[in-house]
């Protein structure tokens, strides 16, 4: 049975729900869409931080939003962009979502956003079977992306975005005759960087996603007296075009003449050569003579990501895209990847045993896998505090997909705990996390500290572990081959079991078990 689902891109310049029925094959139908301009990232600054007034026409919008999708009893999901990821106070922001709207809001890397916006515009765009260079041009960043049949082969985020370089260039009613040349000399150069990358992977089509590249097509399409089109899905937005909008648009001395050009929503007028500007140095970086525009983008790439989820039963179940990103991450760092495999192995062989005891779900458990797998990646900068240096690999990485930003900070602090000190309210990363993901952390570092132990010598020679109960303590048995010495094994893993005993409130003691094989 299907069921329906709500996904809100809380943006930088504009909010988007949109609200879908899906089926049991993945597939969704559109019921409900609202769009408000809520410029969360509009003011001086940057966007370092998100100015008061901004966070109110945002709570009333999320707090509407979440009304219409109660109406459809459909569970809401919220994803947030640059102008929340990057201000200083965004922690206030969503503490007010969470508390006044009653929406809870995940916070994506610019990697991620890319990826979902991917996932999004493939199912607007039949372009699955081609390679495929993406654009999605924000408020306050945008995205870059190669892919080929639902993978993503590279991409980037640019702090390049409609409202972020108008602040920066473009900030009075008036025009300034040196802006608009030094907006496209910036925008060049921010890219340029991403051409090679782009130039080796190569592309077959180009796809266009977002309100400044629909905005374009709309003034593309009625510079001819055209009326304006309900859809601009695959509209063929060309290169040609885009020079000739940019030049009406520099031609407008001020943000009034521009809102007067036909086409023109006037809502948009203020920020709209910014954009595109943007839209004509990647076009003219890449070689791009025309890409197709996509009615699909952020919003919907949440709502298929979520359908994916949900169908193996837990919300934050380890997907494949992202088990290959860790893997992928292991690939590049861990000079030793057999000992970390066979580490998440016997880990998850704890958390499986002691379950009745933590109560901890499926989706904690993917966490233990992507923890233990990656505990050792800071190893790969240097071997002295590379407990730490794993925390940075992690949380700096842009290889990792698939996860929320708080996922990947509960991943990145289980390697950070793996070793050395145990969590402590005075380390920033640990004391910033909610209580309910503090508890998760040192449940999972106790786990893995175990299980790190059991392959001190790097060689499996623990194959596998149980759990057995003898009255009030917990007995790990270290399953190994008859013959075979698990001493440094054993002294290891007890040597590591203070922290699990705190979690678990018992005494934990390992054992070793041996086991004697038949020939088969």
């Amino acid at each position: 049975m299907g069921a329906n689902l709500a996904a809100v891109d809380v943006g930088t310049n504009s909010f988007h729900l949109v609200v879908a029925r899906t089926d049991d094959d993945g597939r969704f139908e559109v019921i409900a869409r609202e769009k408000e301009m809520v410029r969360l990232g509009s003011g001086s600054g940057d966007m370092k931080r998100l100015d008061d007034a901004a966070m109110d026409r945002g709570i009333e919008t999320l707090t509407r939003f979440a009304q219409i999708a109660a109406i459809s009893d459909a569970p809401l999901r919220a994803v947030a962009t640059s102008a929340v990821r990057e201000a200083e106070n965004h922690a206030e922001f969503l503490r007010r979502a969470r508390e006044e709207a009653g929406v809870e809001i995940e916070v994506v890397s610019g990697i991620e956003e890319a990826r979902l916006i991917h996932l999004g515009v493939l199912q607007a765009v039949p372009v699955y079977d081609e390679r495929v260079l993406l654009c999605d041009i924000g408020g306050g960043s945008t995205e870059l992306l190669v892919g080929e049949r639902g993978e993503v082969l590279t991409a980037r985020s640019f702090k390049l975005g409609a409202v972020r370089l108008t602040n920066r260039f473009f900030p009075g009613e008036r025009l300034h005759p040196s802006a608009v040349s030094s907006c496209s000399s910036y925008v060049r150069s921010v890219i340029q960087p991403f051409v090679r990358e782009v130039e080796h992977h190569g592309f077959t089509v180009a796809v266009g996603s977002s309100g400044t590249i629909q905005a374009m097509a709309q003034l593309a399409h009625v510079r001819g007296g055209d009326e304006p089109l309900r859809t601009y899905n695959r509209f063929p937005l060309t290169a040609k075009a885009i020079r000739s909008i940019v030049k009406d648009l520099v031609g407008a001395p001020s943000v009034r003449a521009r809102s007067r050009l036909p086409g023109m929503d006037p809502r948009r007028a203020d920020i709209i050569l910014a954009g595109a500007l943007i839209l004509q140095g990647v076009v003219e970086s890449f070689g791009v003579d025309e890409l197709q525009v996509s009615d699909y983008a952020l919003r919907e790439g949440v709502l298929l990501d979520t359908v994916q989820r949900s169908g193996a039963g837990a919300l934050h179940h380890l997907r494949d895209v992202s088990r290959r990103s860790v893997r992928h991450l292991v690939e590049l760092c861990d000079d030793d990847p057999v000992h970390s495999a066979h580490v998440a192995e016997l880990a998850l062989q704890l958390f499986d045993g002691t379950a009745v005891l933590h109560g901890l779900d499926a989706g904690c458990r993917d966490y233990l896998e992507a923890g233990a797998l990656l505990a050792n990646v800071g190893l790969f900068i240097s071997h002295s505090k590379h407990h730490l240096h794993s925390y940075y690999v992690i949380r700096n990485s842009e290889v990792l997909t698939g996860f929320t930003d708080n996922e990947i900070e509960i991943i990145a602090l289980l390697a950070r705990y793996h070793r050395k000190s145990a969590p402590k309210e005075r380390h920033t990363e640990f004391a910033a996390l909610a209580p309910e993901d503090q508890d998760v952390v040192r449940t999972l570092a106790g786990l893995l500290r175990v299980a790190i132990g059991l392959d001190r010598s790097h060689d499996q020679r623990v194959t596998s572990v149980r759990v057995a109960r003898r009255g009030d303590t917990i007995v790990v048995q270290a399953e190994t081959t008859a013959g075979t010495p698990v001493d440094l094994e054993l002294y290891a893993a007890n040597e590591r079991v203070g922290l699990l005993q705190e979690v678990l409130d018992r005494r934990v003691v390992v054992e070793a078990r041996e086991v004697h094989r038949t020939a088969g």
